[in-house]
């Protein structure tokens, strides 16, 4: 355990003593009747004890071993239930869609809303690159990718998504009442007023050129939208509500592709036969041609491997947190209205059940014994049901054509001197690769 995490639980159970006796009742309450098994938890602080600071999803993988594919954690007073495995996780958000439907008050959250020459650090081109679609849809333009508007607005943004996993986030949303003390917290709520100041700004930018025949992006459909809806009392298009869905596609439609995309090319890097076999079949079926959508219909292999990327990278490893909208009784157990529900996607990505080699780098998991690309019922990297990834077909377009464009134009190997590629994550509310170098050889 981290010597600051330790540190911080300590000085929060000085501050919330008064809370024990609270907490101690409330695991009494008839409502936990017949609750999903889980560790029995500490007065105060709950689980949090045992759980790793920095990949929580690795402990709560282990304790579904012990307590089944529906388990029970305490996030310091608040309960929590853990589905773990693609029929739990498939079960509750599909086939109990409205039961486990409502989206999740998680502190955090809640207050966010108010050179080919030499190897490169791949990351900023990738982020700028992907950003910029998401760009040329909100705001009707693209930026340069040196533009420090915009390189600021990537910082930001990525900051924020490697906070987000830090053991003090984790603590606050436990804790919501310690968010006076410094720490990460505070920086992701000092970016997202930048972020968000950055948009106003935008929306006058907006506002000065609007014209109902000539939508330029969705700030112009959505402003469009707003006036004519103005003297309705309960319109959803009000200034707020645009922050809101704005700074979500932003953050959802900048990192999580671009981060997919860099662990790829680090694969390929691993596995330079894998990367082989794409070109070859690059070659086959476009030649020098642009790579369309459509191809990947007569592309298996490829298509193959980009879905084991995201299977392997696994950049989600625990969904957004869900919420019950009633009580509910699920696989056997009471579940009441309003507990916290943790979708567990690493252990449906790695479910053995339906990937041969669940902890290695296997294209043949969506491949027939034709060669012919099949789909898994447990691919769930954008999740299911209600709360789905809005972005998921769009991050499919452009996984597919971003790497098949790549592969097309570029050999990527390790620099000289390195013999062993890293695939160990860096921490973060998703799961990037470490930093790491690339060599980038154009193809003739």
């Amino acid at each position: 355990m981290d010597l600051a995490f330790a540190i911080a639980i300590l000085l929060t159970s000085v501050l919330s003593l008064v809370a024990i006796l609270h907490v101690m009742k409330g695991t009494k309450s008839s409502k936990y009747r017949n609750f999903p098994p889980g560790p029995r938890p500490l007065p105060l602080i709950g689980n949090l004890h045992i759980l790793n600071p920095k990949k929580p999803y690795l402990t709560l993988i282990e304790l579904s071993k012990t307590y089944g594919p529906v388990f029970s954690v305490q996030m310091g007073s608040r309960k929590a239930v853990v589905l773990a495995g693609y029929e739990a996780v498939k079960d509750a958000l599909v086939n109990h869609a409205e039961e486990f439907g409502d989206r999740a008050r998680i502190p955090m959250f809640q207050q966010m809303d108010k050179g080919n020459g030499q190897p490169l650090d791949n990351a900023i081109v990738m982020n700028a690159s992907v950003a910029n679609i998401i760009v040329a849809i909100l705001l009707g333009h693209r930026y340069d990718y040196q533009d420090p508007t915009f390189l600021r607005l990537l910082n930001l943004i990525n900051e924020n998504l490697r906070l987000l996993g830090s053991p003090m986030v984790s603590l606050y949303n436990a804790f919501p009442f310690i968010g006076f003390l410094p720490g990460e917290h505070k920086t992701i709520l000092k970016n997202v007023e930048e972020i968000c100041s950055f948009t106003r700004t935008v929306f006058l930018e907006s506002l000065g050129h609007l014209d109902d025949d000539h939508k330029r992006s969705f700030i112009d459909a959505f402003l469009v939208r707003q006036q004519k809806e103005k003297s309705n009392p309960d319109t959803y298009f009000h200034n707020n509500n645009l922050l809101t869905v704005v700074k979500n596609l932003f953050s959802a439609g900048m990192e999580t592709t671009s981060t997919s995309l860099r662990w790829g090319l680090l694969l390929l890097m691993k596995y330079p036969e894998v990367q082989k076999k794409v070109q070859e079949e690059i070659e086959r079926v476009l030649g020098s041609a642009q790579a369309q959508y459509d191809d990947r219909n007569k592309m298996p292999y490829t298509n193959a491997v980009i879905h084991e990327i995201q299977r392997f990278a696994n950049i989600l490893p625990i969904s957004i947190p869900h919420e019950t909208a009633s009580d509910v009784t699920f696989k056997g157990y009471f579940i009441p209205k309003g507990t916290l529900i943790i979708p567990l996607l690493a252990s449906v990505l790695q479910d053995e059940a339906h990937f041969a080699k669940p902890k290695e780098f296997y294209p043949e998991h969506f491949l027939d014994s034709e060669g012919q690309f099949v789909k898994k019922e447990a691919f769930l990297p954008f999740s299911a049901g209600r709360r789905v990834c809005a972005g998921e077909n769009l991050a499919r377009m452009e996984l597919f054509l971003f790497f098949t464009s790549l592969l097309q134009k570029f050999t990527f190997r390790p620099p000289p001197g390195v013999t062993d590629v890293d695939l160990t994550p860096a921490v973060g509310f998703t799961t990037p690769p470490k930093p790491h170098m690339v060599c980038a050889v154009a193809r003739s």
